[in-house]
């Protein structure tokens, strides 16, 4: 199936990506004290959204257990310029990455883990 050219798209884009959390506080601590991400929105004890440099948002978010509960993520690549020097500096910072980057054609990837278990992907694009 294939689109018209005359007919928009009526989805534009992705507005936020949220990972489920355990304990916002500390999922919050995570991704803005280690990853360095803005805080853009902070909702108490409910969950937070960042701000990436790119303009993107990321988000964390705690469900009651009526609401499902957590369950993990997974499935965001971040992008970085060198992955090389970012695998170096998160890890110096503890975050969980597997031993090997991976390369395939098109990128490098070092698969890692935030401090809820859920699963990212810091991420270069060759170019």
């Amino acid at each position: 199936m294939s689109a018209s050219s005359t007919t928009k798209p009526i989805i534009t884009g992705i507005d936020i990506h949220t990972y489920l959390v355990k304990d916002t506080a500390r999922a919050v601590a995570f991704w803005r004290d280690i990853m360095g991400f803005q805080l853009g929105e902070l909702y108490g004890d409910q969950g937070a959204e960042f701000i990436l440099p790119d303009g993107s948002w990321f988000g964390l978010w705690k469900l009651s257990d009526e609401e499902g509960g957590w369950r993990p993520g997974s499935g965001i690549m971040f992008a970085v310029p060198d992955i090389n020097a970012a695998v170096a500096h998160f890890r110096a910072k503890g975050v969980r990455i597997e031993a090997n980057i991976e390369e395939s054609p098109v990128c490098f990837m070092a698969f890692a883990q935030d401090s809820e278990g859920n699963s990212f992907i810091i991420h270069q694009r060759k170019v």
